[in-house]
This record gives structure tokens, sequence and C-alpha cells, in this order.
């Protein structure tokens, strides 16, 4: 796929703006309801959903928005507050799946943003504490 000569960026394949926002919103639901990633996050779950959107919209290849307003990501150091077991990268990992899947994504492009989500998850790890 081409747009002009040059080629569509991740974050345009897989459907922009829209796709993000909607992934998002279906993604902290999820996590909100996960026993093992529930408590990590504040009630008012707003604020994280926008970082979050910023964030994909940057790691998937679209405008650098989370860098615009906060800085490089720094993603592993954001969240080492925050016991993150291998458990919970699973866990994590398993909420955005199901959030794909609910947004109507196309199993071959499921498959490759879990694909791309995999590294960060498990490069987030700090923790082997018992779940």
């Amino acid at each position: 796929m081409t747009r002009g000569e040059r080629e569509m960026t991740f974050y345009e394949t897989i459907g922009g703006e829209a796709a993000i926002r909607s992934i998002v919103e279906a993604f902290y639901p999820k996590v909100q309801a996960h026993p093992l990633l529930g408590p990590l996050f504040p009630e008012d779950i707003t604020p994280v959903m926008e970082k979050q959107y910023l964030f994909l919209t940057q790691f998937f290849g679209g405008p650098p928005l989370y860098s615009g307003q906060y800085g490089h990501p720094m993603m592993r150091a954001r969240h080492l507050p925050f016991p993150i077991t291998p458990e919970r990268a699973d866990a994590w990992l398993g909420c955005m799946a199901e959030a794909l899947e609910e947004t109507g994504m196309e199993r071959e492009l499921r498959l490759a943003v879990l694909e791309r989500l995999k590294g960060p998850a498990y490069h987030f790890v700090n923790s082997h504490s018992n779940s």
C-alpha cells in the first residue's frame, strides 16, 4: 500500500487516530476489571487513557504526540514505581488482545500490533513477586 510515493506507516495501516482512540477506549475497562492490573491504576482512568493514546500514536509511527507533551517516553523508568511482574505483563497483553478483537481489527493486524507491544510489555517487568 502506498499513498503517493511513500509507504503507509503502521499507524496509518491500523487506522490512525480513530483506531488508536478505539483501542484505548476498549482496553482500559478490561484493565480496570482485571484483578492483577486494576489495583495499579487510579480510579479516574481518563488521564491514563489520554497518555496511552498519545504514546501509542507515537509508538506506532504517528505524530510524536507523547514526546511533544511529556518529553522522551522513558517508559521503563515511568513504570518503575509499579510492581510489574511477568504475570501482569501477560495480563496486560491479554487485555490488549481482547480490546483489539473488540474493535473489529483484522486478525493479521491484531497479531502485528500484539507482536510490537510484546517487547515493551516484558521490558517493563521489574518484579517477580507472587501475584
